[in-house]
């Protein structure tokens, strides 16, 4: 081999070379920035979720993992829940449902059952948590009949959202002199099986003379309770006041029914909970006072006529 030659040769291995450096060194500089951009990538989206959904790691791994939170209620209690037109859940508890949904990342799909069911249901795991007008009271906190005074099954925790009392309303023009509980003796009253108001109910009756006997009928929903008064059956019907008053105001367009006298027994509603997730049960309350913080809570209070029961913050279990 000539000096020529061995000079082109080395030349050409020493070209070889420096393109082979600058590669490697290209390549690395290539790594270093994928790595770098799929970082940024990564923070820019935990940071996007964040935001969209700011205490989804509130909620128990479960739940997240199946991105639904399954809510028994009894969709028949307008304007708290109810079935519009296409028989979609709407109303107060629906809207306030999907406020909080979006602050855990999840969507809360109502299941409709009968009232005097839903706590039954939770106990059986049916639902994950009811959202039904429920009053939060320690009879339901602890499991017990308020008739028989015994415990029937394990109590429930309540996040509570509103204040409501309950109402009589009786046929427009036709109260009967039906002004106040102390009334009804003598007198037939609808009310939903389960609610509050057939509790006060059976303790009026208890006072009533065997002369002027309270009759109660009891029945399923409130629309059934509705349709009995608007048909005579019964002398008057009872339910919570933002139920009673929206029937007073929609039914037979403001024509068929009247309140009587003022609401009582004011008391928080609440979202059921079973007393073993409270991990779930403290995430639906800091949702909630995070949708009563931007103001997205008095919206919704507002939408459906609601605002007089809003509560400045939800507690756990506030009921008596």
């Amino acid at each position: 081999m000539t000096a020529s030659s061995t000079r082109r040769t080395t030349a050409a291995h020493s070209r070889l070379a420096a393109v082979g450096a600058i590669a490697v060194a290209g390549a690395l500089l290539l790594t270093g920035c994928g790595d770098q951009t799929k970082g940024k990538s990564n923070d820019s989206v935990s940071s996007g979720a964040k935001s969209s959904a700011p205490l989804a790691d509130k909620l128990p791994k479960d739940i997240r993992s199946k991105g639904v939170i399954e809510v028994g209620s009894d969709i028949a209690y307008a304007p708290v829940e109810f079935k519009d037109s296409s028989g979609k859940a709407v109303g107060l508890d629906p809207d306030l449902a999907d406020a909080l949904g979006k602050q855990l990342g999840v969507k809360l799909e109502f299941k409709n059952g009968t009232f005097d069911a839903l706590i039954t249901g939770l106990r059986s795991n049916r639902y994950d948590i009811a959202m039904s007008a429920m009053t939060d009271n320690k009879n339901r906190q602890e499991g017990v009949d308020p008739d028989t005074g015994k415990k029937v099954g394990e109590g429930v925790d309540f996040v509570d959202y509103l204040t409501a009392g309950v109402s009589i309303y009786t046929r427009k023009g036709d109260t009967q002199g039906i002004t106040s509980w102390s009334d009804l003796c003598g007198k037939k009253i609808a009310v939903e099986r389960g609610t509050v108001s057939e509790d006060l109910a059976k303790q009026e009756a208890k006072k009533c003379p065997s002369s002027k006997k309270l009759t109660i009928e009891a029945f399923d929903d409130d629309q059934q309770s509705q349709t009995r008064l608007r048909s005579g059956g019964v002398d008057a019907a009872s339910s919570d006041f933002p139920v009673a008053a929206y029937a007073v105001k929609t039914s037979g367009g403001g024509k068929d029914f009247q309140i009587v006298g003022d609401q009582v027994e004011a008391a928080p509603y609440g979202i059921a909970v079973s007393k073993s997730k409270t991990q779930l049960r403290d995430a639906l309350q800091a949702a909630m006072n995070a949708i009563i913080k931007s103001g997205e809570y008095q919206k919704i209070l507002q939408k459906w006529g609601a605002e007089d029961g809003a509560v400045k913050e939800s507690v756990i279990n506030g009921g008596k």
